[in-house]
């Protein structure tokens, strides 16, 4: 029986537009060769729907968007509002609503890629990063106080707990900006499980989970204690606890040693992006938000560049390799090991290559070339 996918799309600003017609060209190529079908709702949720309705993301689009397995997503960010404002209101947003726990990010080098890192291949960078993507220091309890006495208020209302600070803040200081983290049992055990099971699956016999327990103490010694209570369930992968300060000079020195790598929410953000650079940049860096019983989000880790905007210059690739994870996490396990075959080929190849990876093509012929191989 031939399937049918419906897979709600947010293409986003700057370049998420351009990219992400990429991605769905090549899916459609995957859908045609692997006998099933994808219909795509493109929701048109980003800065322009931003300034026109002062709306990011509503309840009522949410719930819309919670109809369906997998949201393909874009590039979001825009000069004319101010950081953040649209990031939070769609990306976090989502992540939140639909409690999307793993940000799932492949650290890959393909053949044909160049690396910053001297002597070292693809068979030295291949490795998949798992950031926990709704606790930690992302939850949003913050606040600014200035001189004297001040009275705040927190409360956090979540899945997993309530979180609710009521304190009084005396400062002679001019002004003080203070935020909150917090980790729960049920979210280090949960996203560190994942993580062990994502190495039985692949086979590997190894997860490096990272921490800043020499500082932070009474936070990541807890995460400590739940990755070795999990670890005890699998006695044949090996758990590796990392300083996430020293994760940064290994993943430059020696990225041959890791298979799995599990990081708090603050510290996988930064490392995955030292990630994508030693595999060859932003535009080859690709990420899934993922529930595994939900709604799960698949997008490119990076920005949406609006000064190329309309250009037809921007690598489509990271979108492309992110439209094959959200095959993957629908089943569609052919197709999406079919995709990063593809665009392995064409970087090693060399002929079709945007400008950040040395070549002369636009978006669009990457784009074409990458289907043409899927079709085959």
């Amino acid at each position: 029986m031939e399937m049918d996918y419906t897979v709600p799309v947010i293409a986003g600003d700057g370049v998420g537009p351009e990219i992400i017609a990429e991605g769905k060209k090549v899916i459609e190529a995957a859908a045609r060769r692997e006998e099933f079908q994808v219909t795509w709702i493109d929701f048109p949720h980003g800065t322009e729907h931003y300034l026109k309705t002062g709306e990011t993301l509503s309840h009522q689009a949410l719930e819309e968007l919670g109809k369906y397995r997998a949201i393909y997503m874009g590039s979001l960010g825009d000069p004319r509002v101010p950081a953040g404002v649209v990031e939070m209101g769609i990306i976090l947003k989502t992540r939140f609503y639909f409690d999307q726990y793993v940000n799932l990010r492949p650290v890959k080098l393909l053949e044909g890629v160049d690396t910053p890192l001297k002597d070292k291949g693809p068979k030295d960078i291949d490795f998949v990063v798992i950031r926990e993507n709704t606790e930690d220091f992302y939850i949003g309890l913050g606040h600014r106080v200035k001189r004297g006495k001040n009275h705040v208020l927190l409360d956090l209302q979540r899945q997993e707990y309530r979180a609710r600070f009521d304190i009084d803040v005396e400062t002679s200081s001019e002004e003080i900006g203070f935020h909150l983290g917090i980790i729960s049992k049920e979210g280090a055990r949960r996203i560190i499980q994942y993580g062990f099971e994502l190495a039985r699956k692949k086979g590997k016999n190894k997860v490096t989970c990272l921490d800043k327990a020499n500082v932070l103490a009474s936070m990541y010694n807890f995460w400590r204690e739940v990755a070795e209570e999990v670890a005890q369930g699998y006695p044949e992968i090996q758990l590796e606890i990392m300083l996430a300060d020293a994760a940064t000079m290994w993943f430059v020195k020696n990225p041959e040693r890791f298979q799995v790598v599990v990081a708090p929410n603050l510290f996988g953000d930064i490392v995955t992006d030292l990630g994508a650079m030693i595999a060859g940049g932003l535009g080859m860096a690709p990420g899934g938000n993922i529930n595994p019983e939900g709604t799960s989000m698949f997008e490119p880790i990076h920005g949406s560049a609006p000064k190329y905007a309309g250009q037809n210059r921007a690598n489509p690739i990271a979108t492309i390799w992110s439209g094959a994870l959200m095959l993957d996490f629908l089943g569609e396990t052919k197709a999406a090991d079919r995709i990063v075959w593809a665009i392995e080929q064409t970087v090693m190849e060399k002929k079709v290559l945007t400008p950040d990876l040395g070549g002369t093509a636009g978006t669009r012929d990457v784009g074409d070339e990458i289907a043409r191989k899927v079709a085959g």
